[in-house]
């Protein structure tokens, strides 16, 4: 049957003009070395299975019935987590959906929503879907954010921190600069990696994340995800952390898309990945200990590697023939992410794989060297 040609006259205008976010590759192919993404190398906790099972087991007819819809019982595990209350914890379908509820929540199409102008590619997808305007504000030299250069009118700002593709960390005195120079502006801290995160060794700060401000700045909305560190990519759940007023607007938000975003079985096993911490420090620890390895690797071959506080490191190779290597690489079964941007262009982020397939990795880098 051939394949239907699409007609776009019944789409609204906002469906005809978007350009849609493009997602990391998911190659099938036998004995691929998968490193593109930013999944997690090691599987999640063995008691997120057994929860998952146990809510099947105990009710036979609990897919039947609707899950709770503000998913309480995860909130709270979170809230317990982190030393919050109840109500300054949100959950989503993945941290997606909830940063598409942030850009509807806060921001104004009166005035702009500033971001890096290398970032997550998702934000300026969202920006268009809402009709808001997004300003993209330059990286330094050296990829690192100034907090400085947002000193203008805004409705919001929205930082990835670690930032993706870079890896870079955002310390948290700037942060806490940026919430204060924007005070009638909320600021959005995605923090999908910062699980990864380690405090600077020349810095006083032992923390990292900008959950620890939430309770000193009002207007800082910390979004994060159980994609990277707990290993829950396929499950799709997603939290913000603030105070709650700013609580309020997204469950306000979500109940007027979705009052149900997580199914039964998502709560149980995201709970459980919760109440899980020693597993989930252990697996954290060693994706850590295999970033750092792997950086020694790859600047041992020539590679400029940028300082990575998250699963994946960026790094530019000697001659920056980033696509020819990537290109050569997929040749082998290897999949790693290229940017081909103006400033991204001589870079590869690299996913940090397990020991096998980062040594996968690093022979066929060495390997095209000595040909």
């Amino acid at each position: 049957m051939s394949e239907q040609k699409i007609d776009n006259r019944l789409w609204s205008n906002t469906a005809r003009n978007l350009s849609p976010y493009v997602p990391g590759e998911q190659p099938q192919h036998d004995n691929l070395c998968k490193l593109n993404t930013n999944e997690n190398p090691f599987p999640p906790s063995p008691k997120v299975v057994e929860a998952i099972s146990n809510a099947l087991a105990q009710q036979a007819d609990a897919l039947r019935l609707y899950p709770a819809p503000e998913s309480d019982e995860l909130r709270t595990a979170l809230a317990d987590l982190y030393n919050l209350n109840l109500n300054q914890v949100f959950v989503g379908n993945g941290s997606d959906e909830v940063l598409a509820l942030v850009f509807a929540s806060f921001f104004l199409k009166e005035r702009p929503v500033l971001s890096p102008d290398i970032g997550y590619s998702f934000y300026p997808v969202y920006a268009q879907t809402f009709g808001i305007e997004l300003v993209q504000i330059a990286l330094a030299e050296d990829f690192s954010i100034d907090p400085d250069t947002y000193r203008q009118p805004c409705s919001g700002i929205i930082i990835a921190n670690p930032n993706a593709p870079t890896g870079l960390l955002l310390p948290l005195a700037d942060i806490r600069k940026l919430a204060s120079e924007h005070s009638n502006s909320v600021v959005v801290i995605d923090e999908a990696y910062i699980d990864f995160a380690q405090a600077d060794a020349n810095s006083d700060e032992t923390e990292v994340s900008a959950v620890s401000l939430i309770n000193d700045f009002e207007n800082i909305l910390v979004t994060q995800t159980f994609s990277k560190s707990r290993s829950l990519a396929g499950l799709r759940v997603g939290m913000a952390f603030g105070n709650a007023s700013l609580i309020e607007a997204l469950t306000r938000m979500k109940n007027s898309f979705n009052s149900y975003p997580l199914d039964k079985l998502a709560q149980a096993g995201a709970t459980a990945s919760v109440l899980d911490k020693p597993y989930f420090e252990q697996t954290c620890q060693q994706v850590i200990d295999l970033r750092e390895s792997l950086t020694e690797q790859l600047t041992g071959l020539g590679y400029q590697v940028l300082p990575s506080h998250a699963n994946f490191v960026f790094a530019r190779p000697q001659d920056g023939n980033a696509s020819e290597v990537a290109e050569v690489l997929r040749e082998q079964g290897i999949i790693v992410r290229h940017f081909d941007k103006p400033r991204t262009k001589e870079y590869l982020r690299i996913t940090v794989g397990t020991q096998e397939q980062n040594e996968r990795l690093i022979s066929a880098l060495t390997a095209m060297q000595t040909e």
